[in-house]
């Protein structure tokens, strides 16, 4: 088993969050031997008069030292090697450095001179905000911070989202229907590892980590006994893996990261019946769920009483980045996230009802992929007279007439409810949890002949 890799965000552990690193006020010359990104040196800057070597490793996640002291006006020769499983760059500012190094790879970095503090940090998505940065003291030095570039690297650019905008016209929502039980008992499925920019909100974009381009990923659905073979291919730029939590596999062999341009195959057979997360697990594992690399995998209990229809309905939340950028890693660590979602769209039940018909029987999958926040499912109107959480039911049709409420679901649980509906009209779905509904975890049933203009606004 791989030391340095880390699985399903073990890295928080023993990762501390730094102090936001600050600006330096003169950047001299940064340069790696014959792999310079292209810098030039400040007018500003004193003249070298000696170098300070320093050991520097990159590890998954993390840089050792974490912190240098360093004379002012002095050229700083950092010796970099890359010990962790993913590749690495490292940056003066996130500007000027080294570009992506490979595992094991060793390369010399020279730095400075500085006359105020600065910090030299890996720009791959999501990797600073882990840990990956070292801060550089200028002994000496004027410690200063530009006031206008601090201020500007803490401004929040991030997208915002306006509940009261509307998709545009020609939108669709996903499809929650949840198709029958593949057939056979061998299922070989094609995943790929995609980034892509969409729409998860009116009017706001982000750069999503995706399977197969889509977020949540494909639905997955079998019965007790199958196999599934699925071949995972890595067509974006950084390390990319994934985790069944239907399967018994090692979590070293078929959930290790494959670099861009590498497969693999993950086999297992789903032995249990359940309502199963899958996920993305390279480190930062958090990053890569709550930018999108989540799905689910329905497998049917042996036994399942006839539904006239059934539905999957995968809750999630979005850390919004800059429109078009990726999902903001230290609003994750936080849990600070801007939406919930049903299905990876802001509200989409709302603007794209569940049309179905009254005194007919329903089945309702939910899964809370997380990352984070959990889950009260719940439909205004309506009473599950059938529970199935984590593998069992809880409440079935009996004499003692018991109806439940919620479906409650902690991050990475799943189930379903079934019920009906007594008359035409809309029904709104929530999670009861109710600062959430409006920040997107609404939907709507729209049972029989309704008008439904009111809520799409076309």
């Amino acid at each position: 088993m791989s030391e340095e890799r880390k699985g399903d965000g073990w890295w928080v552990v023993t990762f501390v969050v730094g102090v936001l690193g600050l600006i330096m006020g003169v950047v001299g010359i940064a340069m790696a031997s014959g792999r310079s990104d292209g810098i030039a040196a400040s007018a500003d800057a004193p003249a070298a008069t000696g170098a300070v070597d320093f050991d520097v490793t990159l590890a998954d996640i993390s840089v050792t030292p974490s912190s240098i002291d360093v004379p002012a006006g002095k050229v700083v020769t950092l010796h970099v090697t890359n010990t962790g499983t993913l590749a690495h760059d490292f940056k003066v500012m996130g500007m000027n450095g080294l570009g992506a190094m490979k595992t094991g790879e060793k390369v010399d970095l020279e730095i400075g001179p500085f006359t105020a503090d600065t910090e030299v940090w890996c720009t791959v998505a999501g990797h600073k905000e882990a840990g990956m940065k070292m801060a550089v003291h200028v002994l000496g030095g004027t410690g200063a911070v530009d006031a206008a570039s601090a201020a500007t690297a803490a401004a929040d650019v991030s997208a915002k989202i306006d509940g009261t905008a509307m998709p545009p016209e020609g939108w669709t929502g996903r499809d929650p229907q949840l198709g029958p039980a593949l057939p056979g008992t061998m299922h070989e499925i094609a995943f790929d590892a995609v980034e892509t920019t969409m729409e998860v909100a009116p009017g706001v974009t982000q750069q999503m980590w995706s399977f197969n381009g889509q977020v949540p990923g494909p639905i997955l659905h079998g019965k007790v006994g199958d196999t599934f073979r699925i071949t995972l291919t890595n067509k974006g730029s950084m390390g990319h893996s994934i985790d069944f939590h239907a399967s018994k596999v090692a979590w070293s062999d078929e959930m290790r990261t494959i670099q861009p341009g590498e497969s693999l195959v993950y086999e297992f057979q789903a032995d249990y019946a359940g309502a199963f997360m899958y996920h993305c697990g390279t480190v930062p594992a958090l990053h890569h769920i709550g930018n999108g690399m989540y799905g689910a995998i329905i497998i049917d209990p042996p036994v399942l009483a006839p539904v006239t229809q059934e539905f999957v309905v995968v809750q999630s939340e979005l850390y919004l980045g800059a429109q078009g950028a990726p999902g903001n890693l230290t609003k994750m660590m936080n849990e600070q996230f801007d939406a919930v979602v049903f299905n990876g769209y802001f509200a989409q039940y709302k603007f794209a009802p569940i049309h179905v018909v009254a005194g007919q029987r329903y089945r309702l999958w939910v899964v809370d992929d997380g990352p984070n926040e959990n889950s009260a499912f719940h439909i205004v109107g309506t009473i599950f007279d059938t529970v199935f959480k984590e593998g069992a039911y809880l409440l079935q049709p009996d004499a003692s007439h018991g109806g439940s409420q919620v479906l409650d679901l902690q991050p990475a649980q799943g189930g379903f409810v079934e019920f009906t509906f007594a008359e035409d009209g809309l029904y709104p779905f929530v999670t009861h949890k109710f600062a959430n509904p409006g920040k997107g975890a609404l939907g709507f049933f729209a049972v029989g002949n309704v008008d439904t203009s009111k809520l799409t606004g076309h």
